[in-house]
């Protein structure tokens, strides 16, 4: 027999993940923009379907996609360097590290 966890309860997936015989929603907030929000709501009556399973419908859209020449895995510019001088108290050395902070 199939049961969902109570915190799940009025989640809706169209394709609920299994685990040992039980089947696990998970909920979330999402911030959305109010004109996106009334168009969500919109479409969703429009459809006669609930704004979450509108969502994930289009998540799994967007998620099913290859990844473009866009996406943020795009290589980054290399971190700036600078030479920060010697190193005025060994850190590992607690005592020697309380001194000098309480010295300042």
């Amino acid at each position: 027999m199939l049961s969902t966890r109570p915190d799940a309860v009025g989640t809706a997936l169209s394709e609920p993940q299994l685990n040992r015989g039980m089947v696990f929603h998970m909920k979330t907030t999402l911030n959305i923009a109010d004109s996106v929000m009334q168009r969500l709501k919109e479409e969703s009556a429009k459809r006669g379907t609930t704004m979450s399973q509108l969502v994930e419908a289009g998540l799994r859209r967007v998620l099913a996609e290859p990844a473009t020449s866009d996406s943020p895995t795009t290589d980054l510019p290399p971190l700036p360097t600078w030479n920060g001088g010697e190193e005025l108290v060994d850190i590992s050395n607690r005592d020697e590290l309380y001194k000098v902070m309480e010295e300042e």
